[in-house]
């Protein structure tokens, strides 16, 4: 018997729809969807299937027919094999429309709830270059790209200083130019990968866990303070020295010259002790007056100009007049209790990072803000009737859950104490339908604004006002 052929070829299939995680979306002539991965709604084109599944099937598009009128042309010359920006082949007018559709889709299909008529998707004034903050990777056998390998020509040029080819632990595509964060961003990686290999400083081999150099970090603010950690995986001093130096001297601008030692597996930092090198060991970030401090294992949103956007919105939806006790959950560093501690009478923010929350207690003493308390701890445990009772009966919720939404019993402590109104902020609009869905029978969802923090991706937040019925 011979064995089934399992990729096959749909030929010239339009593309109806952009779906999920980026995905485009056509149907198969026997009615099932394909999700297109390089494909944008208009093209007309065939479709190879990469993988077959019950109800639907994944396909790359390999000949285009016709082309869509939403198409772009993308600015990136690592488009398509970087991972990073998905849609920078569709205009920015078309994202933020699949970006708002998603969103309500979302709402309607997976939360089955009453909404209000939705407010238009507040978009990002700046499309590129927006980013704050950028993690870049070392590699001595850098992601060699279709185009060159079809070039047939002779590779020396073995060292990267990129970004993770998508699904791929150990391949790093080398960036020459990135446009997701501004200058001096490109010139500092730019001059550290140049300086690295005319000095023979290793570059890393994850799989053989070798190489000297492994991973760094920029992160800007907007008024204009830089920190740069270099994360080494041995501990030479001299070799350490020369780079660091030589860095500090070519970019005098920075403001925080970090570096860590990590010998381990893995390259998180977070387990690790940063070393500040030259400068002070944080930067600055502010917000109408407010002063944030950022260190380097600190989470701060990486848009800066859109999350004092999304800041003000939830401020609006939260519409304190001043009297309130407000509880802002999964607080982070407090940014957002701190932005609105002014119009309310208290604001009691909660965290499981007790970092963040040492942040976030320091951040409100260099403000002058003496109407916050912060905790840390794993929020169902906090969280409880008893936190209550101590802390007092919040009038305004505010919460900020991670992507998988808040835990069942969070929901249900809320619903135990039914708060006046509820501002919830997510990151993913599948979960917060989920939790919208739990908390239904209590509240109406009376205002929903999405907002777009990622241009050039298919990431969307939204903030959703829950009034008590």
């Amino acid at each position: 018997m011979g064995r089934k052929k399992r990729n096959q070829v749909f030929e010239q299939l339009e593309i109806l729809d952009a779906g999920a995680k980026g995905k485009s979306i056509a149907k198969a002539p026997d009615g099932k969807v394909i999700f297109i991965n390089n494909a944008v709604p208009g093209d007309v084109a065939d479709i190879q299937t990469t993988r077959k599944k019950k109800a639907f099937y994944e396909g790359t598009a390999i000949e285009f027919h016709k082309l869509s009128d939403k198409r772009v042309e993308p600015v990136c010359q690592h488009f398509g094999t970087c991972g990073g920006c998905k849609w920078q082949f569709m205009g920015y007018e078309h994202q933020l429309f699949y970006k708002q559709q998603e969103v309500e889709n979302n709402l309607k299909r997976l939360g089955k709830i009453e909404l209000p008529e939705m407010t238009p998707i507040l978009g990002s004034k700046d499309i590129y270059f927006y980013r704050n903050k950028m993690e870049f990777s070392f590699s001595d056998s850098r992601w060699i790209t279709l185009d060159e390998i079809r070039s047939n020509e002779d590779f020396n040029d073995k060292e990267a200083l990129g970004f993770h080819i998508p699904g791929m632990w150990d391949k790093i595509l080398d960036i020459k130019k990135c446009h997701l964060q501004a200058d001096p961003s490109n010139s500092i990686r730019n001059f550290v990968k140049q300086f690295a290999i005319e000095n023979d400083l290793s570059f890393f081999n994850t799989r053989e866990q070798r190489g000297l150099l492994r991973t760094l970090m920029i992160r800007t603010s907007s008024i204009g303070e830089i920190m740069v950690l270099v994360q080494f995986f041995s501990d030479e001093k001299e070799k350490r020295e020369l780079l660091l130096n030589n860095l500090a001297d070519k970019f005098p601008e920075i403001t925080s010259l970090q570096y860590v030692v990590n010998p381990k597996g893995n390259d998180t930092i977070y387990d690790q002790d940063v070393i500040c090198y030259k400068g002070r060991d944080h930067i600055f970030e502010e917000m109408e007056g407010l002063k944030f401090k950022i260190n380097a294992k600190s989470f701060y949103q990486t848009n800066s100009e859109q999350a004092f956007e999304l800041y003000k919105i939830t401020r609006d939806f939260a519409g304190l007049t001043g009297k309130e006790l407000v509880y802002d959950l999964y607080t982070g560093t407090g940014t957002i209790a701190q932005f609105i501690a002014k119009n309310a009478a208290k604001v009691v923010g909660i965290e499981a990072v007790p970092v963040a929350i040492e942040d976030a207690k320091e951040n409100a003493k260099r403000n002058n803000i003496e109407n916050t308390e912060f905790f840390a701890g794993d929020m169902r445990k906090v969280f409880t009737s008893e936190f209550i009772k101590l802390h007092g009966h919040p009038d305004v919720i505010v919460t900020d859950p991670p992507r998988d939404g808040m835990h069942k019993d969070v929901v249900a402590q809320i619903i135990g104490i039914l708060p006046q109104r509820i501002v919830y902020v997510s990151c993913n609009s599948a979960t917060q339908a989920r939790d919208l869905a739990l908390l239904d029978e209590h509240y109406k969802v009376t205002r929903v604004q999405p907002v777009d923090m990622f241009p050039q991706t298919f990431h969307v937040e939204n903030v959703v006002c829950l009034e008590r019925r």
